[in-house]
C-alpha cells in the first residue's frame, strides 16, 4: 500500500517510467557504469567553456556550477534527499574537473569518454530492445542519475 501511495508522487512516476526501458540486467549493468561517466563528461564540457571576466571574481563560478545550481533546483522539486545526493555527485565532478591534469585538455578527454560511454548506452538499449527514455522526454537525461541513486538509497534505507 505504501508504494502505491508513493507511486503517485512525481519523482516515483518519473523513476518508474525511466525504469521501464531499463529492465534487462545487461542494460542495467551498462547504465551503472556509463551514466556516472556521462554525468562527469557533461560536467567537464561545461567546466571547459570559457567564462566571462566577471566570473573570475568568484572562485569556481563557471558554466558548470551555474548549470548545476539549476539542475539541483530541479531535483529539489522532485525530492530533497535525491537533491542532496545529486549535490554530492555534482561536487565530486567539480573536484575531478578542478584537479584534472592529464595530458589532453579536459574537454578533449571528456569528449572521447563521452562518445565511448554513449556507444555502450546505445548497445545496452539495443540489447533491451527499447529506445532510451530521453527520446521521449529530454528531462530523462536528468532522471537517469537519480534513478541509479534511488537504488543506492533503497539499499541503505534512505527514503526519497
Amino acid at each position: 500500500m505504501e508504494r502505491k501511495i508513493a507511486g503517485n508522487r512525481r519523482v516515483d512516476r518519473l523513476l518508474d517510467e525511466y525504469g521501464e526501458s531499463h529492465q534487462d540486467h545487461k542494460n542495467k549493468f551498462i547504465h551503472w557504469i556509463c551514466v556516472p561517466v556521462i554525468v562527469w563528461t557533461v560536467s567537464a564540457f561545461l567546466w571547459s567553456i570559457p567564462t566571462p571576466t566577471v566570473f573570475k571574481s568568484i572562485p569556481y563560478l563557471n558554466w558548470y556550477t551555474i548549470t548545476m545550481v539549476l539542475a539541483i533546483a530541479y531535483y529539489i522539486t522532485l525530492s530533497l534527499t535525491l537533491a542532496v545526493g545529486m549535490s554530492v555527485i555534482t561536487a565530486a565532478c567539480a573536484y575531478i574537473n578542478a584537479v584534472y591534469s592529464a595530458g589532453l585538455p579536459l574537454w578533449q578527454a571528456a569528449l572521447i569518454v563521452f562518445v565511448v560511454a554513449w556507444i555502450f548506452q546505445f548497445v545496452g538499449h539495443k540489447i533491451e530492445g527499447k529506445k532510451p527514455s530521453f527520446f521521449k522526454d529530454i528531462q530523462f537525461l536528468l532522471i537517469g542519475p537519480a534513478w541509479l541513486l534511488s537504488f543506492i538509497y533503497k539499499r541503505v534505507g534512505i527514503p526519497y
